[in-house]
């Protein structure tokens, strides 16, 4: 029964977190405060009442639509609520029953669903998301890890390896936004993890690029956001990195 409360809880505040994290995206594009002010309609600029801020369940009565304008929601609103609730239940998971680092989990997990759908849709991973993720994963390690010297070898490592890609191609393969996140990416996962996200983000994202090339939908010079497949190599690490590196290394009778 308590793990049922706890679980549910848990999914609740994740979709109301998921919301403020749509205002976050939206009005870190605007250049508007997300501390401040009523939410509104992107389309009619009407205020927002509450019963239209109900997280999902908003979205389902309105039938996808603005109470006021009539205008199409986005989908965007509704699936980062789930997501944001799905991932706080498996981060409770992992985490339970050490409750500070469930709450810093939450709060990586949220910079990271906002620099996932942020750089998705602007192609940019902006710097009041990413270097308060780097600050507060570098104070997690300092604190509250017994080997942070792993994260911050695989901190530094990881960061010069981007580094290179980016300063050898002038930007044109990967973004500086994507230095500073794989730096947040070694302090966070450590070593081995790490190895598991970035052959993750990789591969998946060599994968989705060679579909968007054959669909027609992009071209070998068109520009494809990584931080997207950074994000999921992250929480793929972080879900099943230690069970990938063990499997893998088990070939070799390695174990971590």
């Amino acid at each position: 029964m308590y793990s049922v409360f706890f679980y549910s809880v848990i999914f609740i505040s994740g979709l109301f977190i998921g919301s403020f994290l749509n205002c976050v995206i939206y009005r870190l594009e605007k250049k508007e405060s997300f501390l401040t002010g009523r939410s509104y309609c992107p389309k009619c600029k009407h205020k927002l009442s509450w019963q239209d801020l109900i997280p999902l369940l908003s979205f389902l009565e309105l039938r996808g639509r603005c109470r006021y304008c009539k205008g199409k929601i986005s989908w965007q609103y509704p699936l980062v609520e789930l997501a944001t609730a799905i991932l706080f239940v498996g981060v409770f998971y992992i985490t339970f029953p050490n409750f500070l680092f469930s709450i810093f989990y939450f709060l990586f997990s949220s910079f990271l669903i906002i620099i996932f759908v942020y750089d998705l849709k602007y192609y940019i991973i902006p710097d009041e998301v990413i270097y308060p993720a780097i600050g507060f994963s570098l104070f997690y390690d300092l604190v509250l890890r017994q080997n942070f010297k792993l994260q911050i070898f695989s901190a530094i490592f990881t960061s010069l390896f981007f580094l290179t890609i980016f300063l050898i191609s002038k930007g044109k393969w990967l973004g500086f936004g994507d230095v500073k996140l794989a730096l947040f990416m070694g302090l966070f996962l450590g070593f081995p993890n790490i190895l598991v996200a970035l052959f993750s983000a990789f591969f998946s994202g060599a994968i989705i690029g060679l579909g968007l090339i054959i669909a027609k939908k992009k071209s070998l010079k068109s520009e494809v956001p990584f931080g997207p497949f950074l994000v999921f190599g992250i929480f793929l690490a972080l879900f099943l990195g230690n069970k990938i590196i063990n499997w893998y290394f088990s070939l070799f009778q390695i174990t971590f």
